[in-house]
């Protein structure tokens, strides 16, 4: 069963996040907020914030130019993971993953099942690598948010957590890119 080992040092990450929204400003985006709260209140340094547009080109340069900085280890969008003609967003990003992370849609569609019921097979959750930045893709809405962060990524984005976590592996995650295995230079 999983647990903190206190004897390790809590160890910060550098944390974007990007709305994915035709609509909402700053002073709206519920969604945003709850998780740049979440992280603060996790003692991580929220490095980047961005509203962006339903367009494809626009979700993906604003990732790929987070990924390509060493500044920032973890990217979160929130919004524009349903059906609709407007969300586009695991379309815009799962592309240009080095690698795929099915594991989280799937942890995430339990906790999220267990809340919502049967409603939780509307969204399109998804993570993958970008180069060596995780990147976690989540619906709009504030509690969808606030159930990946609070039942997944609260804990493996601490190093402390036991028996692993993606902290622990973050030295290493270029490894698929010298031997050739990802896209990202």
């Amino acid at each position: 069963m999983s647990r903190l080992d206190e004897t390790r040092p809590f160890i910060a990450l550098s944390i974007a996040v990007m709305t994915v929204s035709d609509t909402r400003k700053e002073d709206q985006d519920r969604s945003g907020q709850a998780l740049k709260d979440r992280i603060e209140a996790a003692g991580h340094t929220v490095a980047g914030y961005a509203i962006v547009p339903d367009e494809m080109a626009r979700i993906s340069a604003q990732v790929r130019d987070w990924a390509d900085d060493e500044g920032i280890d973890i990217v979160i969008t929130t919004g524009g993971t349903g059906f609709t003609g407007r969300d586009v967003t695991p379309d815009a990003l799962e592309p240009i993953f080095d690698k795929h992370m099915d594991g989280f849609s799937h942890v995430f569609h339990r906790i999220s099942f267990d809340k919502i019921g049967t409603s939780t097979i509307q969204s399109r959750a998804t993570a993958g690598l970008i180069g060596t930045t995780f990147v976690f893709v989540l619906p709009g809405s504030p509690g969808a948010c606030k159930d990946a962060w609070d039942g997944i990524l609260k804990w493996q984005l601490d190093y402390r957590h036991m028996p692993c976590n993606f902290v622990e592996i973050m030295p290493r995650l270029d490894e698929h890119l010298k031997r050739g295995g990802g896209k990202s230079a």
